[in-house]
C-alpha cells in the first residue's frame, strides 16, 4: 500500500508541474532549468530531470558523507516519464489563452505540487534528489522545509534565467509560496496517509480476533 502511494504521489506532483508548464506563467526555477535545457540543448523535459537527478544523487552524497542513494534514480525516472506524460495528453487539452485561465491553470498546478510532494515524501521512499536536498539543507541550516526549499530554488532560478527557461510571474509566486504549500500540506498527508496505511493492519488484527473468538 505504502508503494502505490508513492507512485500516485509522483503522478500528482508530475500533473501540477505539467499545469505550470502550460500556464505559461513561469514555472519553479528547477522545472524552469529542465524546459531551458530541453529547449536549448535537446532531449525532453522529463530526460533532463533524470540526467539531473543523477548529479543532484552525487550532491547530496557528499553534503550527507554517505553513499548515494540510488534509488533516487528510480522516483527520478518515474518523475520524468511522468512530465513527459502528462505534457503530451496536456499539450493540446489545457492551453489557456486569457490571463486568467492562466492564472487558475497555474494556481492548480502549485497546489498540486505540494500535494503530490507531501505524499510521497510520507511514504519515505526514495524521495526525489531535489525533495531530498530540500531535506537535507532544512537538517543542516536548522530550519523549516519553506526556507529550505526557497533557498534552493533562488539556486535553480540564477541557473534558469543563464539559459532563458520559462521566467515569469509565476516562478516568483513558486519561490514565495512553493515552501510554504508543502509546509501546510505535510501535516495533513501524514495524518490521512497514517490513517489508512496502519487500518489495514488493525482491521487484520481485529479479524483474527473475531476468528480466534469464534473458534
Amino acid at each position: 500500500m505504502k508503494y502505490l502511494f508513492y507512485i500516485l504521489g509522483i503522478l500528482i506532483l508530475t500533473l501540477g508541474i505539467s499545469f505550470t508548464i502550460q500556464s505559461s506563467l513561469g514555472t519553479s526555477p528547477f522545472d524552469a532549468l529542465l524546459v531551458g535545457l530541453s529547449t536549448n540543448v535537446g532531449l525532453t523535459v522529463g530526460s533532463w530531470e533524470i540526467i539531473l537527478a543523477l548529479i543532484l544523487i552525487c550532491f547530496n552524497s557528499i553534503l550527507k558523507r554517505q553513499r548515494p542513494e540510488i534509488l533516487g534514480m528510480l522516483t527520478a525516472f518515474i518523475t520524468g516519464i511522468g512530465i513527459d506524460m502528462w505534457l503530451f495528453l496536456l499539450q493540446d487539452l489545457i492551453t489557456p489563452e486569457q490571463w486568467y485561465s492562466k492564472v487558475v491553470c497555474f494556481g492548480i498546478g502549485l497546489v498540486v505540487i505540494g500535494i503530490g510532494t507531501a505524499t510521497y515524501l510520507h511514504t519515505n521512499f526514495a524521495p526525489i534528489p531535489i525533495d531530498r536536498l530540500t531535506l537535507i539543507i532544512q537538517e543542516l541550516t536548522r530550519t523549516n522545509l519553506f526556507l529550505a526549499r526557497t533557498l534552493i530554488y533562488l539556486i535553480f532560478l540564477i541557473m534558469a534565467i543563464i539559459l532563458n527557461g520559462p521566467i515569469g510571474i509565476g516562478t516568483l509566486l513558486t519561490v514565495c509560496l512553493a515552501g510554504l504549500i508543502l509546509n501546510y500540506f505535510m501535516p495533513f498527508t501524514k495524518k490521512f496517509l497514517d490513517r489508512i496505511l496502519t487500518n489495514p493492519s488493525s482491521t487484520s488484527l481485529n479479524l483474527g480476533k473475531d476468528k480466534n473468538r469464534t473458534i
